[in-house]
C-alpha cells in the first residue's frame, strides 16, 4: 500500500467518524447549520449577561463604599 492510498483511507476514516459523531449527537439533519448557529448566539448573549453583570455589582460595590464614606464625612463635620 502507498502512502498516498494510506492518506486516502485516514481521510475517509476522519470524515466518516466526523459524520458518525455529529449524528451521534443529533447534529447531522439539515436543521443542524441553525441548531449550532442559535447555540452560538445563546453562548454570546450568556456571555456578554455575564460581563453586565460583573459590571454592575462592581458599580454597586463602589456606589456602597462611596455613599459610606460621604456619611462618615458628613457624620463627622456634625460633630464639630
Amino acid at each position: 500500500m502507498t502512502e498516498q492510498e494510506i492518506e486516502v483511507l485516514i481521510d475517509r476514516a476522519a470524515k466518516e467518524g466526523a459524520k458518525q459523531a455529529l449524528k451521534d449527537i443529533g447534529l447531522s439533519d439539515e436543521e443542524a447549520y441553525d441548531d449550532v448557529k442559535e447555540l452560538r448566539s445563546l453562548l454570546e448573549t450568556w456571555r456578554d449577561t455575564k460581563k453586565t453583570v460583573g459590571q454592575t455589582i462592581a458599580r454597586m460595590l463602589t456606589t456602597a463604599l462611596l455613599a459610606a464614606l460621604a456619611t462618615g464625612v458628613w457624620m463627622n463635620w456634625g460633630n464639630k
